[in-house]
């Protein structure tokens, strides 16, 4: 069996021998001579449906992300299980950064080697991030070509000029095992934004369909009750481009609903972009995340160059190497075997699992084509090849699929329906975490199922979104996954920020009357049943009576939490007043 993507194929056979984190995948075969060289988990990555334009010019100036291999993995692995196991000894314990860099980063000698024969091509930049995890450097096409016995040729695709590593990456022999992947090296894949707009429905015996819900809407049709706001949580959104009106339009709505205007730091992840393709995506995650949860104490925007592989790796690891924010959401995706071929999905699984074991938590969204990935966005229509989105099938991550969110007269949950497009399905790459033993169904594959959870996503439910002041209907799980943030840090103020990783805590409440049990409707090829489901997963929220179900769990039984200690200082101009 063959998965097909607009940029190349792969194999099924590829993916039977387990590699680090829960990935499951191969080495790539040699394609040059690599004497004295050993592999990456960076593959060829040759775009299909493209005309070949030959070599990328050789001056061409490049910026690379070298992911290092993290000392003693599997010991991380087992101390996130303990961390996260109630009756264990480590249990509600978390690492702060520099506990994870003395215990599980790379050494300071496998970061000067790796450096120093990066200086010894010419590549110049190098730039070590402070969990030592990730080095950058800047080099021409030709440089790095010679530095990773590669080739790099530009492609004509969809009306873009891309470029791409025909070959796979290689390191020295004498950095064998030290390095995990050269990202960079292809532009071909990017991640995707999920959003969806509202299509006319026929539906009329439905209790009440809305055209769109504010947060307070969302707050009566979730329960929110008497759940605190998250006013003593951080919370992180991750985004790219200029943020300026993304910014103003967050005023706009605050006014707008009668909420309190949330203090922000924007985190310049790399060189700022000036591009506001994306302004609607960070519309809806900054205004439904801080929405949903009513007010925080901090929202923290991390900000990068470019919706590729190795930008996006950048700000994930901001995230995880500053610490600043208990939870994020990335409301964005891409299939899963493109992560996997450019080894951006090794380099941010051990980025996230470095999250985890802080307590951290990043929400993503599980995409808008159903149990498919397409070739082009779809509005929400189930289209494409039988795959996952990436990052949500991390196991380090929680994937939030999608719904239609029917509500009564009063604007109180009537009940909900699994979205047409919501993702869902089985990983062919990443494996299934042990939190999923006994309660995701068996399939042909191994890997996580997804989703972990479901919010409302269906546009024709969706959310008031303010875009370039104006106010807007949008949906997809672009939404779901921002809400889910916003209940979530509202949870961990109630608990003192002490509920850790949400993933396994959330599966070991499986069943209770913290989640509705959505047993109607499908996405795609997946129906939702009773339990959980690969349309909606565990089910959406009851915030109230999750919140006393968390009770039963949290390590710490406290009143909210007071307003964390600030984190870094904001950018000039990036903070206004309180």
């Amino acid at each position: 069996m063959k998965l097909r993507s607009k940029y190349l194929r792969v194999t099924a056979a590829t993916v039977l021998l387990a590699t680090p984190i829960g990935v499951m995948g191969s080495m790539p075969t040699a394609q040059a001579d690599t004497t004295n060289w050993v592999a990456t988990h960076t593959q060829a990555f040759v775009p299909t449906n493209a005309t070949n334009l030959g070599s990328l010019p050789a001056s061409t100036e490049l910026t690379v992300v070298i992911g290092l291999q993290m000392q003693n993995q599997s010991g991380l692995e087992q101390y996130i299980q303990d961390i996260s196991t109630p009756g264990n000894a480590l249990y509600g314990q978390t690492l702060t950064p520099s506990q994870f860099e003395a215990t599980y980063s790379p050494s300071s000698s496998t970061v000067d080697a790796v450096t120093s024969y990066l200086e010894s091509q010419g590549l110049s930049n190098i730039q070590v991030s402070a969990n030592r995890l990730l080095i950058t450097a800047t080099g021409t096409a030709q440089q790095l070509e010679s530095a990773f016995n590669t080739q790099i040729d530009q492609f004509s695709m969809n009306g873009r000029t891309v470029y791409a590593n025909v070959d796979p990456a290689y390191v020295p022999s004498s950095l064998g095992g030290a390095v995990v992947a050269v990202l960079g090296l292809t532009n071909a894949a990017q991640m995707q934004l999920p959003l969806a707009t509202p299509t006319p429905t026929t539906s009329t015996s439905l209790p009440n369909y809305p055209a769109s819900y504010n947060p307070q809407g969302f707050w009566k049709a979730y329960n929110v009750g008497n759940t605190p706001q998250a006013t003593g949580t951080n919370i992180a959104i991750f985004a790219e481009g200029n943020l300026t009106q993304v910014v103003q339009d967050l005023r706009t709505e605050e006014a707008a609903n009668q909420l309190p205007q949330v203090p922000y730091t924007i985190v310049q992840v790399g060189i700022a972009s000036n591009d506001t393709s994306g302004a609607d995506e960070w519309d809806l995650d900054t205004q439904y995340s801080t929405g949903m949860a009513g007010n925080v104490a901090h929202l923290y925007i991390y900000d990068t160059t470019s919706l590729t592989d190795s930008d996006i790796a950048r700000e994930f690891n901001k995230f995880a190497e500053q610490d600043v924010a208990k939870a994020g959401s990335a409301s964005f995706g891409e299939c899963e075997y493109d992560a996997y071929l450019d080894g951006s999905m090794l380099v941010d699984d051990e980025v996230f699992a470095e999250a985890a074991a802080q307590g951290q938590t990043t929400f993503a969204s599980a995409g808008d084509t159903g149990g498919f990935c397409a070739v082009t966005p779809t509005n929400g229509v189930p289209a494409g090849v039988p795959d996952v989105n990436y990052p949500a099938s991390s196991p380090y991550v929680v994937a939030v699929g999608g719904t239609t969110l029917i509500t009564n007269s009063d604007g109180s949950y009537d009940e909900e329906l699994a979205w047409t497009g919501g993702g869902g399905g089985t990983s062919y790459f990443e494996s299934a975490p042990y939190w999923q033993n006994g309660i995701v169904p068996p399939t042909t594959n191994v890997g996580k199922g997804l989703p972990d959870i479901a919010m409302d996503a269906d546009p024709n439910s969706g959310a008031n979104v303010y875009v370039d002041g104006s106010p807007e209907v949008v949906g997809g799980t672009s939404l779901a996954s921002p809400l889910a943030l916003g209940v979530w840090a509202r949870l961990e103020t109630s608990h003192n920020n002490q509920l850790g990783f949400a993933a396994p805590l959330l599966y070991g409440v499986y069943g209770s009357d913290g989640f509705h049990d959505i047993t109607l409707g499908d996405s795609g090829p997946y129906p939702a049943t009773p339990g959980w489901d690969f349309a909606t997963g565990l089910g959406s929220f009851d915030v109230s009576n999750m919140n006393t179900v968390m009770d039963q769990y949290a390590p710490m039984q406290t009143a909210p939490a007071p307003a964390p200690a600030p984190g870094p200082a904001p950018a000039p101009g990036s903070q206004p007043e309180p």
